[in-house]
């Protein structure tokens, strides 16, 4: 799986997230947008047509960030997370999702009301670094 960490592009220190939907393995919970890798695609080809599809954007930079493993009781997950620094186009949620725009300080506070899966702890840790 691949995920996004999308900085704003008016250098504003926001960060994208959208809540997935409640019908979804962890649904109701906010995450940084992405999908699945298909057969025969790269990372970075399937995080660029996830994010067409999920956000209506074209990336047009981004950089591996971090790679996560996580264990759920149900699941096992590997994300491989970029950092999205150049997009084109106006996020929205292509399929229903709620989307924001959340300053990074709001969003790693400990009253922040986000509330993510636990795989994505990892990166609000290392999002927290860069306060």
């Amino acid at each position: 799986m691949v995920a996004a960490v999308i900085y704003s592009v008016d250098h504003s220190n926001q960060i994208l997230i959208s809540r997935r939907p409640d019908h979804l393995h962890q649904g109701g919970l906010w995450e940084f947008p992405g999908g699945k890798v298909e057969t025969d695609e790269l990372p970075e080809q399937a995080l660029g047509r996830e994010l067409r599809e999920e956000l209506g954007i074209q990336v047009t930079q981004a950089q591996p960030y971090l790679q996560v493993s996580h264990d759920y009781s149900d699941k096992q997950v590997l994300l491989d997370i970029w950092q999205v620094n150049g997009f084109s186009g106006q996020p929205r949620g292509m399929e229903g999702q709620d989307c924001r725009w959340v300053a990074l300080s709001e969003l790693l506070g400990s009253d922040s009301g986000y509330a993510f899966p636990a795989a994505n702890q990892a990166i609000l840790d290392k999002l927290a670094t860069e306060l």
